[in-house]
């Protein structure tokens, strides 16, 4: 699985490639960039904006761009280490289909980290150390912990860093955040060790695992972070609701249909039902925190990376 939650294997619908030739560069970079995938980004850094209970300014924008930059960092560095393992088992990838040159591939990994890092620098200090805490753990897990316990851990702890990226940008504070974090990183540890699986299959332990954290999180989204405090309307008090009811359903079907039959392919839609699920669970973050506006244009995202995938895969 790679960084922020996109899986390794090959999906089971139409292939993307293009053999080179007028455009073959461009679809190429596309594919290795995973570039649908990046729809799933902003909703990081704005429900971490609203979880620390700031109004968006240009700082904010700034930490989007450079959680942009991070994630796509992870995704060509991902392919990079993994090129000499993709030559055996998905030839039709960027890389060893020789379509980009590998040395092409660091040497993006690297300008896209030095971006990602230098432009959370310009939304101030608190930002720029997240955002270096965030680059360590793309580069260590790529590079050393991708295959490890850790691994699926290190995947939280990024996701859970690019949502503290936004607070930190918007707000200068992180801590009033965590709790979204925290959310958001458990969503990204249940889809990562379900990602174990998808090439084998074999374990509904991992999906069944999925599903019961499915249901906790959906519960915890319907609460609001500070009851009692004051009085909300009902539309708004509803929001957190209903998205974290999308949530829970695009999550849960595809994990309960890998418990009871935990074949290769529908590990694999499971992982993409993981996936597809995280812009719904940033929607309802940012609901709950109190930003209706953030939730609903986040929530937009989601139809949007649905089109865009199927022009580019995703894995």
């Amino acid at each position: 699985m790679r960084p922020d939650g996109t899986p390794h294997a090959r999906p089971a619908g139409p292939q993307t490639h293009m053999p080179a030739g007028r455009g073959g560069a461009a679809r190429a970079w596309a594919e290795l960039l995973r570039l649908p995938a990046l729809l799933t980004v902003p909703g990081d850094t704005l429900s971490g904006a609203a979880a620390a209970h700031g109004r968006l300014t240009p700082r904010t924008l700034l930490a989007v761009c450079s959680s942009a930059c991070l994630y796509e960092a992870g995704m060509v560095l991902n392919d990079w280490a993994d090129r000499a393992e993709d030559a055996e088992e998905r030839p039709h990838r960027p890389l060893p289909s020789g379509r980009i040159r590998p040395a092409a591939a660091l040497t993006a990994a690297a300008a896209l980290t030095a971006a990602g890092v230098a432009l959370a620098g310009r939304a101030g200090r608190p930002a720029s150390a997240v955002a270096a805490s965030l680059a360590a753990t793309v580069w260590a897990y790529d590079l050393a912990l991708k295959h490890t316990a850790a691994g699926p851990f290190a995947m939280a702890a990024a996701r859970g860093l690019d949502l503290l990226l936004g607070a930190a940008a918007t707000t200068g504070r992180a801590r009033a955040a965590l709790p979204s974090a925290a959310l958001l990183g458990a969503h990204t540890l249940a889809v990562t060790a379900v990602s174990r699986h998808e090439t084998t299959g074999g374990s509904p332990a991992a999906p069944l695992a999925a599903l019961a954290a499915t249901g906790a999180l959906g519960g915890l989204l319907t609460r609001h972070p500070r009851p009692g405090r004051r009085r909300t309307p009902a539309v708004r008090r509803s929001l957190p609701a209903l998205l974290a009811a999308a949530y829970t359903t695009t999550w849960a079907r595809p994990c309960l249909h890998a418990a009871l039959n935990p074949s290769p392919p529908l590990t694999q839609r499971a992982v993409g039902g993981g996936i597809r699920a995280t812009i719904p669970l940033q929607a309802a973050l940012a609901a709950r925190a109190g930003a209706p506006a953030t939730a609903a244009f986040t929530a937009a995202l989601a139809p949007l990376a649905r089109r865009f995938a199927r022009k580019v895969s995703v894995t």
